[in-house]
């Protein structure tokens, strides 16, 4: 199994803590980058020479949302085959349309128990490392 290189898109600092404390208990060396907001996401994505091998996005955040950065990102051609992977509390039949139409790789709940959160991570991290991805 290949490591990732992951970008988090994630404003809650707990949420954050919880993936990265999940990684290391589970002994995966994932590069994390974390970003707070989809602008500070889309800094780092126009910058960067190296981009992620899948995008964890959150939907609910300040200034744009995960739906809007989802549309910026399937509009850009250098960045719109990044597998994009929806990590949310939200179970919004309509919030879940959209993110297929738009074009997401998958859509997962966080469940509330933190075992079932790390067990979530363990398979959704293991089945992005066996993926061919697109070599940036």
């Amino acid at each position: 199994m290949r490591n990732l290189n992951v970008l988090l898109i994630e404003d809650d600092i707990i949420e954050v803590m919880k993936l990265n404390r999940a990684t290391s208990s589970l002994q995966l060396n994932h590069k994390i980058v974390e970003a707070n907001n989809g602008e500070e996401a889309l800094k780092l994505l126009e910058e960067k020479d190296n981009l992620p091998d899948i995008i964890l996005l959150d939907l609910n955040m300040p200034k744009i949302n995960g739906i809007d950065f989802l549309k910026i990102l399937k509009e850009n051609e250098r960045l719109k085959y990044i597998p994009t992977i929806i990590l949310t509390t939200s179970n919004n039949r309509r919030d879940l349309l959209e993110c297929y139409k738009i074009g997401i790789a998958g859509y997962v709940l966080k469940p509330l128990k933190y075992d079932e959160y790390v067990s979530k991570i363990e398979k959704l991290l293991a089945y992005w490392s066996v993926n061919e991805l697109i070599a940036n």
